[in-house]
């Protein structure tokens, strides 16, 4: 099942994902069998993703970047406030706007622990 994401062709990935559907719909375990049903439903997306090596990484860890603002302030005054803090916390902005919550790295510590510390000009 490893090399069903090595193809680079998508003819030769639809045969090889086809012929592992047709494995998996005849084995006995229903849960396998539902795997296989959820490809075959999916498959023209799962081939793009195998031919394109496309995912959505950036998207899930700008995610958790986000979740992390949310958790460190414990709620908003507004969503402007958020929205700055977020923001910030990507350096997309300038400058720091006031009252907005920066997360700070210190060294040793891995960048997904940052602490937090307010901004008051």
């Amino acid at each position: 099942a490893m090399t069903l994401w090595d193809y680079r062709s998508r003819t030769w990935a639809r045969k090889a994902w086809l012929t592992w559907y047709r494995s998996a719909i005849r084995c006995r375990l229903e849960p396998v069998k539902g795997v296989a049903c959820m490809v075959r439903k999916h498959l023209e997306g799962i081939l793009t993703a195998v031919v394109q090596r496309v995912t959505n990484a950036r998207a899930e860890g700008i995610n958790s970047s986000i979740q992390w603002v949310k958790y460190c302030a414990r709620g908003y005054r507004n969503r402007q406030r958020f929205r700055d803090a977020i923001l910030v916390s990507f350096r997309w902005l300038g400058c720091h706007p006031q009252g907005a919550i920066l997360l700070k790295r210190h060294k040793g510590m891995p960048h997904t622990s940052p602490s937090m510390r307010s901004v008051r000009k």
